[in-house]
């Protein structure tokens, strides 16, 4: 009898190890994801505290990279700190892999608005990139995060200049394919991928929402101070008047998103209160194609109502730039976005407007 039951014991445990695996992998991913959870809380509480100098900042970021570390080790070193030199001091980023390795694959590097660390994507790059075999590499530029917090202040140009230094970093790895680089910006980070893009041809595609495109007087002096009081801090710049006469009086975009030549994707709500929807469309206009342009019906500058959408299509539109599917040179698409998910092809302008042009709209298709 004994020798008639072995195989049913011998199955039973099996099965009991194979819970008892499952049981421990659900444990491990459990603990991941609150892990996930505390890096960004941390991350945001060293946020709040504007000044370099304040020993918080550090407590909270040494928290903050305790937890991207237990997160890396319990995700099989898929999550990886990245500290490059640049200019004398270091930029910062976290490297994301799929699970199953991969060679030559695309990559994006997704960047932070203004308000954001690059801890702020380590959900959205598993969900949205590494699950579709990509490489994701979220930064921190020039006044950013550990970047701004190692005394390296945001300027004119040298955010651009550090996205070159990312994308050199990216291009060296035998997981990426160097051909295929693309980066996906939300806010500032839009404002600052047009400018990498038009710089930096090895930038196979941009896609970017809630861009700040037109004139920087909407976001500094007709917003919430706070936007202005933390691009201050990260500029380093306490003197509000020579903020204003030698870095704002130059970051708007103007003729140089012309120099794009990869294919580009802009999103805007079209009561965004950074930027006035006739200036996002005049900015639209001077790009050349390939190109794409959707404009959300009743959205304002977070696009709350279709968060989700965005970032969805957003990576699914970098994946298929990054496959040549929008390399047409003629490509010029455009969509207003209505709330019930129905879409105007063809005009990306509100209905309200009544068949109108803006001047600012006019002037820009003139000198494009």
């Amino acid at each position: 009898m004994s020798l008639t039951f072995r195989p049913g014991i011998f199955n039973l445990r099996r099965l009991l190890n194979g819970f008892a695996r499952t049981a421990a992998d659900l444990y491990v991913r459990a603990a991941a994801d609150l892990y996930v959870r505390a890096a960004v809380m941390w991350g945001r509480a060293q946020y709040s505290v504007f000044d370099a100098a304040d020993p918080r900042k550090a407590a909270f970021r040494e928290r903050t990279n305790h937890c991207v570390e237990r997160i890396g080790a319990l995700r099989d070193g898929r999550v990886r700190r990245v500290v490059l030199d640049f200019e004398g001091k270091h930029i910062h980023a976290l490297l994301h892999l799929p699970a199953r390795p991969v060679h030559n694959a695309p990559a994006v590097i997704p960047g932070p608005g203004m308000d954001m660390i690059k801890e702020d994507y380590i959900h959205a790059a598993g969900a949205l990139h590494t699950s579709r075999g990509m490489v994701a590499l979220s930064t921190e530029g020039p006044g950013q995060g550990e970047s701004r917090a190692g005394g390296l202040a945001a300027g004119l140009t040298n955010y651009e200049r550090a996205m070159s230094r990312y994308t050199d970093h990216l291009a060296a790895l035998p997981e990426v394919d160097p051909q295929r680089i693309g980066m996906f910006g939300i806010s500032m980070s839009g404002y600052w991928g047009s400018r990498a893009a038009a710089t930096d041809p090895r930038l196979a595609a941009l896609a970017a929402f809630e861009a700040v495109t037109g004139d920087f007087q909407t976001i500094f002096e007709r917003a919430q101070p706070t936007f202005k009081n933390n691009y201050m801090y990260r500029a380093g710049y306490t003197d509000e008047a020579a903020f204003d006469r030698e870095l704002v009086a130059h970051m708007p975009l103007g003729d140089l998103v012309g120099e794009i030549t990869c294919p580009v994707l802009y999103g805007i709500g079209e009561f965004d209160e950074l930027t006035p929807l006739d200036q996002a469309l005049a900015s639209n206009e001077r790009v050349t194609p390939p190109k794409e342009m959707r404009v959300y019906e009743n959205e304002f500058h977070p696009v709350g109502g279709t968060a989700a959408e965005v970032f969805r299509f957003g990576a699914e539109w970098i994946e298929r730039a990054l496959n040549d599917e929008f390399a047409e040179p003629d490509r010029d698409v455009r969509h207003y976005v209505h709330r019930d998910g129905h879409t105007t092809n063809g005009t990306a302008t509100p209905p309200w407007w009544l068949g109108t042009t803006p001047t600012t709209i006019i002037e820009a298709r003139l000198k494009a």
